[in-house]
């Protein structure tokens, strides 16, 4: 259905509309009912992808806490003096003892410098920066689902080589790792070009962030879970049971899931009809050719680029390093760790939830324009995170204070679901898999670098060392927040509009 002037949702005659699609999608709203919310096919597919992220971040985390099971304390490399600091006082000295005596006999563990464990830790990133662009290039032309599953299933097949490469050397693990990032890396790009057909403008915030939030969630739960396993089953199981569940999670997304709802052979007539008229021909594939020297020079592009890589330090630090803090320097044995680094996780999920069904209210009355709710959104998940962790460099000895200031932390860090990361299908909605996948590729960079700093900033295993390590990612975190707020928007860009919707731009 065409609305005044040949515009649908998506389209506009100049930048201001643009920036106001809610005043348009009311008046699809006047000739169109929407259909319910619950139950929707919409819905069933952002559940399936919430599943999706959380076994795709199981899967990347779960070497994070096994790592402490795997390194052996007591056998390490001569350039370092111990695995553990004595700078704070161990309260569960005996439980980490008990921790150690209760493992499996006859598994594996390996004297790994903190150096190395950063190499390892960062070696999924290595993979992961080169299928992103392809990934979301590939997803925007075909459609995602094929690219999103068969991420999945294909990192969760490596995952269950991860002990036998282990025991065959640090490098082969190195390779296999590397090799599921370049499995993984088209998922989150292949998400992007699917919503891009599937998620009416004013739903776009709920359905992005509450399947995105899925990372969080499965960090949440593989974080403890991982404890649990590598306690009471050895680390070995821990992957196992991961890759497993990936395997079992591809089967039933290419059962249930299709590219478009054009083609989905069980979503309702009325459904269908409201999904594509609302998103337009943005909703249609980019085809072969993309705009690619406007796009290098997109200010609102480079916005996206910087502050994304700026988010994703200190997110990348936490994820990967967090279990190693826990434990060389705050003395929380293996269960405790887990659960401990699992926290900022629920609540940064949560959050993330929340501030995505607050953005489609606040564009739903009119309150704020698109770039408004974006600049607001991320600017609360960048700078003030970076403030509570500049105060977890100087909380010192004290768990409870690091652990809480870690926990605000992620929790307001949350908000930039709604934010920063909705902003690729603000801009170009048709090209949006495709700049996901440039914005993450640049994104991914921190996930390398950010393992390897931590290991050479924390040698010694002191406060000190670490201190600099929350500084460092609070000051990334602020200046990306600071660059957004600039030089972002939510405008769909000129460079991006269809061939329909400059024609009717001409002719208005």
């Amino acid at each position: 259905m065409a609305l005044n002037h040949g515009y649908s949702i998506n389209s506009s005659a100049d930048d201001q509309d643009s920036d106001t699609a809610p005043l348009l999608e009311r008046e699809v709203k006047r000739n169109t009912t929407v259909p319910p919310k619950c139950c929707s096919v919409r819905c069933n597919l952002a559940a399936m992808m919430f599943f999706g992220f959380a076994v795709v971040y199981g899967l990347r985390v779960n070497l994070s806490v096994a790592m402490v099971a795997m390194v052996n304390g007591t056998n390490d490399q001569p350039s370092s003096k111990s695995n553990v600091s004595n700078e704070c006082p161990g309260p569960s000295h005996t439980l980490d003892n008990n921790s150690q005596s209760s493992e499996q006999p006859g598994i594996p563990r390996y004297p790994w410098s903190p150096e190395t464990q950063g190499m390892l830790l960062g070696a999924f990133f290595f993979g992961y920066l080169f299928t992103q662009v392809p990934g979301g290039y590939l997803s925007g032309r075909f459609g995602g689902s094929l690219f999103l599953g068969g991420g999945v299933l294909g990192t969760a097949v490596l995952t269950l080589l991860t002990p036998l490469s282990a025991q065959l050397g640090d490098k082969w693990l190195f390779a296999l790792r590397a090799l599921e990032g370049f499995g993984e890396g088209v998922t989150f790009p292949a998400m992007m070009a699917m919503w891009a057909r599937w998620a009416p403008p004013l739903e776009r915030a709920r359905l992005m962030t509450f399947s995105g939030a899925g990372s969080s969630f499965g960090a949440f739960v593989a974080l403890p879970l991982t404890g649990l396993i590598c306690h009471s089953l050895g680390w070995p199981a821990v992957f196992y049971s991961c890759g497993a569940a990936g395997c079992l999670w591809a089967v039933i997304w290419f059962l249930l899931v299709s590219d478009e709802p054009r083609t989905h052979p069980r979503i309702s007539d009325r459904e269908k009809d409201y999904i594509v008229t609302s998103i337009g021909s943005q909703g249609t594939p980019h085809g072969w050719s993309v705009p690619l020297v406007p796009m290098l020079f997109s200010v609102p592009l480079w916005a996206i680029i910087i502050s994304q890589m700026c988010s994703n330090w200190s997110y990348y630090t936490l994820l990967t390093s967090l279990p190693i803090y826990m434990d060389t320097v705050l003395h929380f044995d293996l269960q405790q760790n887990s659960f401990l680094s699992a926290l900022p996780y629920l609540f940064g999920w949560l959050f993330s939830v929340g501030s995505g069904v607050l953005a489609d209210e606040l564009l739903e009355r009119e309150l704020l324009s698109v770039t408004a709710i974006r600049k607001i959104f991320t600017f609360i998940g960048l700078f003030l995170p970076a403030v509570f962790l500049l105060a977890v460099g100087f909380s010192g000895c004290s768990a409870v204070m690091a652990v809480t200031f870690l926990t605000v932390s992620s929790a307001f860090g949350g908000f930039s679901a709604a934010g920063v990361f909705l902003n690729q299908i603000d801009i170009a909605p048709r090209y949006a898999g495709m700049l996901l996948g440039i914005t993450n590729t640049f994104g991914t960079i921190p996930g390398v670098l950010a393992p390897i700093v931590v290991g050479y900033l924390t040698k010694d295993h002191s406060v000190t060392g670490w201190r600099h390590v929350f500084w460092l990612s609070a000051g990334v975190s602020a200046f990306g927040a600071i660059f957004y707020v600039i030089f972002g928007t939510g405008k769909i860009q000129s460079w991006a509009r269809t061939d329909e919707e400059s024609d009717t731009d001409t002719h208005n």
